[in-house]
């Protein structure tokens, strides 16, 4: 392992802040905060990892658990653990070729890498990277035929899902970003990136080496008819003029032949009428508070939706996880599985491919300390039983 990388092994980095601190380290502002901020106030980005404080555990003692089995499916797809990579855009921004670093140590881990249309690197690329199942993450910016041409070519490469985002009407207000000019940057106009650019100059190894990877991208998965690949300087307008319906998810539906997943549910009713539109699995998300400020944390919602849809689909969490013991938390109150965004992004943006791989093995030791200290042999068995939780989290 090269030098650079060693700082993300043990004894250096124990846990997911060791890497956040890390990143902090290594990347410019604007880079550390997009991957780090939320929107307005970032409540509700706090509360996602505070939610998990409120839920404690109901150890069984005396229990030998020499072996925990942590493997599971989701949407009958093998895991060895029940965490995925969520979609996480512009991954390289934060590393050169960052999302195939990052499929390329999902697979390696055996678990899902979930691709975001607003990625550096082409779809191709990504699942080629990749061992394992690769899901494919769906904005309508473009419009639909823009759209279309994505599934199709994502359903060559041989991603397996569909994952479809349903919160972002338009940006939330991200005041890190406002402030430190990321508007700006990304138009490369340098008048207005003069006042900016020094938060850049200050990172040199970082800047080499986003320019030897072709300094700043396009979005290759975002194909405009007749134009070529969308700009990073067009997005913000592009997802403003593609907020996705209940209607397109009938089209949506028929044109993949694949699993459907609808992300951003926070309620039941939504999560019923995502039941009724085909989907066969839903992640509980508020986009890592990154959206609308002051909505309740993801854990607070998740028996809620749970309980709204049964066994009739796959309920998966996203949202403040950083710990093993969080996805167990998850698990008990219904959840299949979890996704994880900024987590495994500070391993990148700390260190590459080293860093997500630090950061899945990080979470696979602390569910595996867990499991045994709960003296609970598998995940399978995890239920209520084990946690105490907020009477009121109960009563919907």
């Amino acid at each position: 392992m090269t030098r650079r990388h060693r700082s993300v092994e043990p004894p250096h980095v124990l846990n997911i802040e060791d890497l956040r601190r890390a990143a902090k380290r290594r990347l410019p502002r604007v880079v550390f905060d997009y991957i780090d901020g939320g929107a307005e106030t970032e409540w509700t980005l706090r509360a996602n990892c505070r939610a998990f404080e409120a839920v404690t555990l109901r150890p069984r003692g005396a229990i030998a658990t020499p072996v925990c089995e942590m493997a599971t499916t989701v949407l009958g797809t093998p895991l060895t653990m029940p965490v995925i990579l969520a979609p996480v855009g512009s991954c390289r921004l934060m590393y050169p070729r960052g999302e195939e670093a990052a499929a390329r140590a999902a697979g390696n881990a055996g678990i899902i890498y979930t691709l975001s249309t607003l990625s550096g690197c082409r779809l191709e690329d990504v699942a080629a990277a990749s061992e394992g199942p690769v899901w494919y993450q769906l904005y309508l910016v473009g419009g639909r035929d823009c759209a279309l041409g994505a599934l199709e070519r994502a359903h060559k490469a041989g991603f397996s899902a569909l994952v479809v985002t349903i919160d972002t009407p338009v940006a939330g207000l991200r005041e890190r970003d406002l402030r430190n000019g990321a508007k700006e940057l990304l138009s490369g106009k340098l008048p207005a990136m003069l006042p900016f650019v020094n938060q850049l100059l200050t990172k040199p190894r970082w800047l080499a080496a986003f320019f030897a990877d072709g300094g700043l991208m396009k979005f290759e998965n975002v194909i405009i008819p007749n134009h070529g690949p969308m700009l990073y300087a067009d997005v913000t307008a592009a997802l403003e003029q593609s907020v996705v319906t209940w209607q397109d998810l009938k089209w949506i539906r028929e044109a993949w032949s694949g699993a459907v997943v609808i992300k951003g549910i926070h309620i039941a009713d939504d999560a019923r009428r995502a039941v009724d539109a085909g989907a066969d699995a839903v992640v509980v998300s508020n986009h890592g508070g990154r959206q609308l400020d002051s909505v309740a944390p993801t854990l607070r919602i998740l028996p809620e939706v749970a309980a709204s849809v049964g066994d009739r689909i796959e309920v998966l969490l996203d949202g403040g996880v950083r710990r093993g013991s969080d996805v167990v938390k998850a698990l008990c109150l219904g959840a299949r599985a979890v996704m994880i965004g900024r987590a495994y992004a500070y391993g990148l943006g700390a260190a590459g491919g080293a860093g997500v791989a630090r950061a899945i093995e990080i979470l696979r030791t602390d569910l595996i300390r867990t499991l045994k200290l709960l003296g609970c042999a598998s995940i399978a068995e995890l239920d209520r039983s084990f946690i105490d939780v907020p009477p009121d989290w109960l009563k919907k």
